[in-house]
């Protein structure tokens, strides 16, 4: 790949990447931030909220919010990995937990797929306080392109604009 085609793919990239954050619903949910895409690698931020406490008595994020972003840093390094971009699915995903994060600090994972083969990337990424080699989790994961052929993308935008118009489920079986 040429100079320019890298550079153009970078453009890209930092164009598509903050929505994969806005456009999905549990990520914004989360109040996950963007913070930086390279080829093959993506950094996402978790401002610490009260509402994603998992332990009251010691203000620790819960071990699902720190999941869910090493998952979504993962992928959006997977993608970035990739030629052209194209929608993932996780395959697997190990996590290490390795010490609880510091109370009311923002958490960052940072992601590297490190491996990419036709459909698979493989990504290494780590979750931490500020102190990078001092990490909160890490984790390991594989990635799979889930459009053979895909010949258009649809923003992430447009896909949770399309979910919320969809109308409410009904409770036809009178369970709640």
């Amino acid at each position: 790949m040429s100079v320019d085609q890298n550079s153009e793919r970078l453009k890209r990239l930092w164009d598509l990447a903050p929505m994969f954050v806005e456009g999905t619903p549990h990520a914004k949910f989360l109040g996950m931030q963007f913070v930086a895409i390279d080829i093959g690698r993506a950094t996402l931020s978790l401002p610490f909220d009260k509402k994603l406490v998992g332990d009251v008595d010691n203000g620790i994020f819960h071990g699902g919010v720190l999941t869910a972003l090493l998952d979504q840093a993962s992928g959006l390094a997977a993608v970035s990995s990739f030629e052209s971009a194209m929608p993932v699915a996780t395959l697997d995903l190990r996590i290490d937990y390795m010490r609880a994060g510091k109370p009311g600090k923002t958490i960052i994972a940072e992601a590297h797929a490190y491996k990419t083969t036709r459909h698979i990337a493989f990504v290494r990424a780590i979750a931490h306080d500020g102190d990078v080699d001092d990490p909160v989790a890490t984790s390991q994961a594989s990635f799979m392109t889930t459009a053979r052929n895909f010949k258009g993308t649809t923003s992430p935008l447009a896909r949770s604009k399309a979910v919320s118009d969809l109308p409410p489920a009904s409770n036809k079986g009178g369970k709640p």
